[in-house]
């Protein structure tokens, strides 16, 4: 059964029958809500659902992404044979953070699980954002919890384009938690077909580096996947925030993937193995926007403004 949030978002079982209230109403964002997933609208047309327990992809991640005017920047799921490459169909879902190397385990390639728990924060619009705030369980294949993830989202609408913020918390269980180095570490997206640069799309690098070759493996301030679209430009803006413990690296593929990865140094060819500890009683802290952007055809969108709007919001 699914409910259908406009004033009032009633979250039911998530947090024992308890309502939250929509304090300032913007009637751009919706959202509807069913046993798996958060179906997300703006000016009623589709931007994201939300996914938080499925069958195959053990860890949450956000499916059919759109941009404004309901037109979709990620790839199909599942992937549709003949119009989609349906390569890697339970790991690049759309837009996910995962890693494939914490404690040992294998949290990207559905091994290990980062499990949903609760929602600690409802999902509420106010001042014109829509957030909410999740409490997740990093699981090994065994079963053993290695940790706590805290995700906190926030969509927000910008000139052309929402931004989403995906701010993570990491804290350890009973033993440290180490994050290894690996390509397939930390915020991914897989993009739509027709924007990849196998299609006519191209990969652009803040510094203006083009192409997914000349990108790979390249720290940069943001990297954008773009490409033409139901007669517009768009595509999808990876943003690592400048606060996080270091600088990303970008695993680019012409394909279509995007990964912004602040873990593997080596993976990456930019020196020695990184080993990133987080002891009991501390946490890591990683946060990244992204810009998902539809502009006519001939407008080029304005990335660098973007990027400057996403560092003006604060963390929380």
């Amino acid at each position: 059964m699914k409910t259908t949030f406009s004033k009032c978002i009633a979250l039911g079982a998530w947090l024992a029958g308890t309502a939250c209230r929509l304090q300032a109403a913007d009637p751009a964002f919706g959202l509807t809500q069913s046993a798996d997933r958060l179906a997300i609208t703006f000016a009623g047309k589709p931007v994201a659902e939300y996914v938080f327990r499925d069958d195959k992809i053990l860890r949450p991640f956000f499916a059919h992404v759109h941009a404004p005017g309901g037109i979709k920047v990620t790839r199909n799921h599942p992937p549709v044979a003949g119009q989609d490459a349906t390569d890697h169909d339970t790991m690049h879902p759309g837009l996910w953070l995962a890693f494939g190397d914490i404690n040992g385990q294998d949290l990207w390639r559905n091994k290990g699980r980062i499990e949903h728990i609760r929602f600690i924060e409802p999902p509420r619009v106010e001042r014109g954002q829509l957030t909410f705030a999740a409490e997740n369980r990093l699981q090994s294949t065994s079963g053993q919890i290695l940790g706590t993830q805290i995700s906190r989202i926030t969509f927000a609408a910008l000139p052309h384009g929402l931004l989403l913020i995906w701010q993570a918390d990491f804290l350890p269980a009973e033993q440290e938690l180490v994050f290894g180095d690996q390509e397939e570490m930390g915020l991914g997206v897989r993009v739509a077909t027709g924007i990849t640069e196998k299609n006519g799309g191209l990969i652009l690098a803040s510094s203006g580096a083009k192409t997914a070759k000349a990108t790979w493996g390249k720290s940069f301030a943001w990297c954008d996947c773009s490409g033409e679209l139901d007669g517009h430009r768009a595509g999808v803006t990876l943003m690592p925030d400048p606060g996080n413990f270091r600088p990303s690296w970008f695993h680019n593929r012409d394909y279509g993937l995007m990964v912004a990865n602040p873990f593997g140094r080596k993976a990456m060819n930019q020196g020695e193995t990184s080993r990133i500890v987080v002891k009991q009683g501390t946490r890591l802290n990683l946060r990244f926007g992204v810009y998902v952007h539809a502009t006519p055809r001939a407008t080029e969108p304005d990335l660098a403004t973007a990027y400057r709007q996403f560092l003006a919001v604060k963390a929380k």
